[in-house]
């Protein structure tokens, strides 16, 4: 085949590319959710297919009580929210994921078992290392849009208090050796470009 028709072949994809992706970025791409209590979470390797940016309006003022997030009572995903991580190629990636809130302050949490136990913390999910990477993320509850910056809460006693038991899941295999079976993970939320007590500025 001619260059000149591949090259503009080529041109045609890309453009029809970004324009897509223009399309997705104004509208929004919701992940998909999959009940975790369900065999189909379970046979999906606990994990469901992400999306993209996430649209609604933006909250421009400070939460003094994340405790609203438990009446939220979505049809599907009852009280759980949506997360959009910052990829290293540019493109959102954004999941489903379960929040922890404790009146003022807020946490996501996450929780890996099974093959995923074999990768490196924070690896063994992309939505890990994408906020280990860069920490600033937005979240869609109840349709609007928050934006934050999360820290991971590494002393696992903390996570254990919050978590009202050991963050380490364990069984005893055939042998009587205790296997770990699951660690659960805790991020404190923060949000960002929030004037706060009336001086103008921003988080």
């Amino acid at each position: 085949m001619p260059v000149k028709p591949i090259l503009k072949i080529g041109l045609i994809i890309v453009t029809l590319a970004a324009i897509a992706l223009i399309a997705l970025r104004v509208a929004g791409l919701e992940p998909q959710y999959v009940d975790p209590a369900s065999p189909e979470f379970a046979a999906s390797n606990r994990t469901a297919w992400p999306g993209l940016w996430l649209a609604g309006e933006v909250v421009d003022r400070p939460v003094r009580d994340w405790d609203f997030i438990n009446q939220v009572d979505h049809p599907i995903r009852g009280n759980s929210i949506m997360l959009e991580t910052r990829t290293w190629y540019g493109i959102p990636h954004s999941v489903t994921v379960n929040a922890r809130p404790r009146g003022d302050k807020l946490y996501l949490s996450g929780s890996e078992q099974g093959a995923r136990l074999d990768k490196e913390f924070p690896y063994s999910k992309a939505w890990w290392a994408n906020i280990e990477r860069d920490p600033r993320i937005r979240m869609k509850i109840d349709g609007k849009i928050y934006e934050a910056t999360v820290a991971l809460v590494q002393d696992r006693d903390e996570v254990a208090q919050l978590l009202g038991r050991s963050p380490i899941g364990t069984q005893v295999d055939e042998s009587g050796q205790e296997q770990i079976t699951s660690i659960r993970h805790y991020w404190r939320v923060f949000q960002r470009n929030i004037p706060e007590y009336g001086n103008g500025s921003a988080m």
